[in-house]
């Protein structure tokens, strides 16, 4: 069986995001469709050896990142960004990666933690399939990344 390589697309500046990719990437390691290898974690790839924010950091970061999502087979991204200080948009980092995948005709599957928010419309027409609150682990886990059937969000879209 394929097991699909992955870009994990979300934020991580803060313990809380932290323990959102965790889970994330705990959840994807058990389903048998993924490379447990093969899930690019950005947050593990900025070139501690670069001056952080120089124009050389930049650089490095941008295209790795971007070079990571045009080989992945899939990207999953968390759209929950700081929740915690009641700011309920996406992460704009994590938005453009979606963005780049589809263009780039990569499938997208959205994570979001709280799914009383609402979504906006470009993110709930980008996506192959979505997961959210109770349903992220066990939905990650046993989705089938070979065939990606499409798995609709209900959040309110706007």
């Amino acid at each position: 069986m394929y097991q699909n390589k992955v870009y994990l697309a979300s934020p991580f500046f803060s313990s809380e995001q932290k323990t959102r990719i965790e889970k994330v990437i705990t959840a994807l390691k058990k389903n048998p469709t993924i490379d447990p290898e093969g899930i690019y974690n950005p947050q593990e790839h900025q070139e501690e050896n670069l001056a952080f924010g120089s124009r050389d950091w930049q650089d490095a970061v941008f295209s790795t990142d971007m070079r990571q999502v045009k080989k992945a087979d899939v990207v999953v991204a968390i759209t929950d960004y700081k929740y915690e200080e009641q700011n309920y948009e996406p992460d704009s980092g994590t938005i453009f990666e979606v963005g780049a995948a589809w263009a780039w005709n990569i499938p997208v599957v959205l994570v979001q933690f709280h799914p009383d928010n609402e979504l906006n419309l470009m993110l709930a027409r980008s996506h192959t399939a979505m997961f959210t609150g109770n349903k992220i682990a066990a939905g990650l886990a046993s989705y089938d990344f070979n065939n990606l059937p499409t798995h609709w969000t209900d959040m309110k879209v706007f």
